[in-house]
C-alpha cells in the first residue's frame, strides 16, 4: 500500500511539475535569439545622415538667452546638427517691423543679427521659417501661444513682399550670397491649421508667392519652399499651384507626429495616445515622397521640418527612455525618403504655453531646462558617432558602419510599443515607473575584421540606464530641483560606457558580441583600432 501511495505521489508531482512548466512557458514564452551578421568588406555605401541635417527650436527670441545658446552649442557639438529651424523670426518680440506716422515701413534686424551671428559662430545654419506676422503689418489681431505670434494674413501683400526682399538683401550683405545659397527659406508654419493661419489655402498660396518672388529677386539660387503643413497635408496642391502659376519652389516641407489625436494641444489637456500602427509617422514620410515622385516636379527635396513621437510639449513620452528607441526606429523606417527629419526640439527652453514650472513636464526637448540629457539625446549622439560608410545589414533595427581609419560602430535597438492602447493617455502612462521586459539575446557578428588590437566601448540607454526621468522619480518628483539634485541626475545619466575592454582580432577574424536585450534598449558599440 505504501508503494502504491508513493507511486501516486511521484506521478502527481510529475504531472504538477509539467503543468507548472507549461504555465511558466505560456507566461514567459521563449524569445528567439536575434542575430546580426555583418561582413566588414561589404559596404552598402555612404551613411545617409539626414537624421542630423536639421533640428528644431521653439522661437527666435528664446535664442537670445544665454542658457539656450549654451545648450545649442553642446547639442551641435555632440549630435552634429547642421541646420536649426524655429518659429517667430518676424514676431513683435524680435522688433523687425513697424511703420512710421505716414505708414512707411521701418525695418530693424538687430535681434536677428545677434541670433544668426551666434548660429554662425558655432557652425550651424538657419533653416529660415518666415513667420509670424508683425502686428504693424497684420490684417487682424488673432495670435497663438503665450508669446502671441500673430497668425493673420498681411494687410498689404506688397508690403509683405517688400519686407521679405529687404530681409533677404540684409542677409546677403551680412553673410554673403555664397553662404545664403546654402540656407533654406520656408514660408510660414502649419497654414492648414486654423490656429496657425487665419486665412484660406488660397491666401496662403498668395503669401507664399509674394515671399518666394521677393527672395528670388535678390538671388535666384536661394532655396525656398513650403507649405510647412501639419499632417503631411497640401503637398500635391502646393506643387500644382506652383506649376499652374509658374511660381518657383525648391522643396516641400511638412510635419508628422506619432500620436493619434488632433493637433495644437500645448498643455496636453486632451490627452494623447501613441499610435500602435507600426508604420505611423514613417508611413507619412514615405507617402510624401511618393506624392512628389508622381508629381510634375519629382526632383523636389522633401524636408520634414517637425517630427517627434507626440505633438504636445506636455507629453511624458518625450522624457521617457521609450523615446530613444522610437526615434531610431522611425528614422530607420524612413530610409532615404526625406532629405531631412528635423526633431522638434533640442531643448525644453520652449515657451509656447508659457514658462514651465516643473523640471520634467513632458517637454519636446532633448535636454531639460536645466540641461539634463534625456534618453533621446543619446540616440542622436550615437547616430552622430557612426562612421561614414554603412555596411550591408539585413537587420531592421540597427546600423553598422566603419570609418576611414578602420574603426567599427554598431547602433542597435529594440522598439516595443508597450502602450496599453486607447484606454490610457500618454499623460497617465509614461509618468509611471515602467520596467522593461526581456527580449532575449542579441548577437552581433562581424566577419573579416582587419587584424589588430581594439578598444571595445559599450554604451547603453534603457530602463534605469541613462534614463534621467527614472532618477527624478527616485528623488520623489520634486517640483523644483536644487543644484545638487541637478548634478546628481546628470552624474547618474552622463552617457559613460557601461563597459570597456581591450580585444585582439587575428588576421581577418570575426568579432562577436552577445548582449541581453530588453524592451526599448539602445546599445552603441564602438570598436576602436589601436
Amino acid at each position: 500500500m505504501r508503494k502504491m501511495l508513493l507511486l501516486w505521489v511521484l506521478l502527481l508531482s510529475s504531472v504538477s511539475g509539467e503543468l507548472v512548466a507549461q504555465t511558466a512557458n505560456r507566461d514567459n514564452p521563449a524569445v528567439p535569439g536575434r542575430v546580426i551578421n555583418i561582413d566588414f568588406n561589404r559596404a552598402a555605401g555612404p551613411l545617409n545622415t539626414m537624421f542630423n541635417e536639421c533640428v528644431g527650436a521653439g522661437r527666435a527670441n528664446e535664442g537670445l538667452r544665454a542658457d539656450w545658446q549654451q545648450q545649442l552649442a553642446y547639442v551641435r557639438k555632440e549630435c552634429g546638427f547642421r541646420y536649426i529651424r524655429m518659429h517667430g523670426l518676424l514676431t513683435d518680440d524680435m522688433a523687425v517691423y513697424t511703420e512710421d506716422s505716414k505708414g512707411n515701413p521701418v525695418y530693424n534686424y538687430m535681434y536677428i543679427d545677434a541670433l544668426f551671428d551666434f548660429l554662425q559662430s558655432i557652425g550651424i545654419k538657419p533653416f529660415v521659417e518666415l513667420g509670424f506676422m508683425p502686428s504693424a503689418l497684420a490684417s487682424g489681431s488673432k495670435t497663438i501661444f503665450w508669446w502671441r505670434g500673430n497668425v493673420t494674413p498681411p494687410k498689404d501683400y506688397e508690403k509683405w513682399g517688400a519686407l521679405i526682399a529687404d530681409l533677404t538683401r540684409h542677409f546677403t550683405a551680412r553673410y554673403g550670397a555664397d553662404e545664403v545659397k546654402t540656407w533654406y527659406f520656408e514660408v510660414w508654419n502649419e497654414p492648414n491649421l486654423d490656429g496657425f493661419w487665419a486665412g484660406t489655402q488660397e491666401e496662403y498660396f498668395k503669401l507664399y508667392s509674394h515671399a518666394v518672388k521677393a527672395i528670388k529677386s535678390v538671388n535666384a539660387s536661394y532655396r525656398v519652399g513650403g507649405p510647412g503643413t501639419a499632417g503631411a497635408a497640401w503637398e500635391p496642391e502646393m506643387i500644382e499651384y506652383c506649376r499652374r502659376n509658374n511660381v518657383p519652389i525648391d522643396f516641400i516641407s511638412t510635419h508628422a507626429y506619432g500620436v493619434k489625436q488632433g493637433y495644437l494641444d500645448e498643455f496636453g489637456h486632451s490627452g494623447t495616445v501613441l499610435d500602435k500602427n507600426p508604420a505611423s509617422l514613417s508611413g507619412d514620410v514615405l507617402q510624401s515622397r511618393k506624392e512628389i515622385a508622381a508629381s510634375p516636379m519629382p526632383y523636389l527635396e522633401l524636408h520634414y521640418t517637425e517630427w517627434s513621437a507626440s505633438y504636445t510639449p506636455a507629453d511624458p513620452i518625450h522624457d521617457s527612455y521609450h523615446e530613444a528607441a522610437y526615434v531610431l526606429q522611425k528614422l530607420k523606417q524612413v530610409g532615404k525618403a526625406a532629405n531631412s527629419m528635423s526633431y522638434w526640439v533640442f531643448t525644453d527652453i520652449f515657451e509656447e504655453p508659457g514658462p514651465r514650472f516643473t523640471p520634467f513636464h513632458g517637454g519636446f526637448g532633448m535636454l531639460t531646462i536645466q540641461g539634463i540629457n534625456k534618453p533621446v539625446f543619446y540616440a542622436y549622439q550615437f547616430m552622430n558617432q557612426l562612421g561614414d560608410t554603412e555596411l550591408v545589414n539585413k537587420d531592421t533595427a540597427s546600423w553598422v558602419c566603419r570609418d576611414s581609419t578602420g574603426n567599427i560602430q554598431a547602433l542597435v535597438w529594440d522598439f516595443t510599443n508597450t502602450h496599453p492602447g486607447d484606454s490610457v493617455h500618454n499623460q497617465q502612462y509614461y509618468i509611471r515607473d515602467l520596467p522593461s521586459k526581456s527580449k532575449g539575446k542579441l548577437k552581433i557578428s562581424i566577419a573579416n575584421v582587419p587584424a589588430g588590437t581594439y578598444a571595445l566601448e559599450l554604451y547603453k540607454v534603457g530602463y534605469h540606464c541613462n534614463d534621467a526621468y527614472s532618477t527624478y522619480l527616485s528623488l520623489g518628483k520634486p517640483a523644483q530641483l536644487g543644484r545638487q539634485q541637478v548634478a546628481q541626475i546628470k552624474q547618474q545619466n552622463d552617457g559613460s560606457p557601461v563597459s570597456r575592454e581591450i580585444i585582439t582580432i587575428k588576421d581577418r577574424g570575426t568579432f562577436s558580441e552577445e548582449l541581453e536585450m530588453r524592451e526599448n534598449d539602445v546599445y552603441f558599440l564602438n570598436l576602436i583600432k589601436l
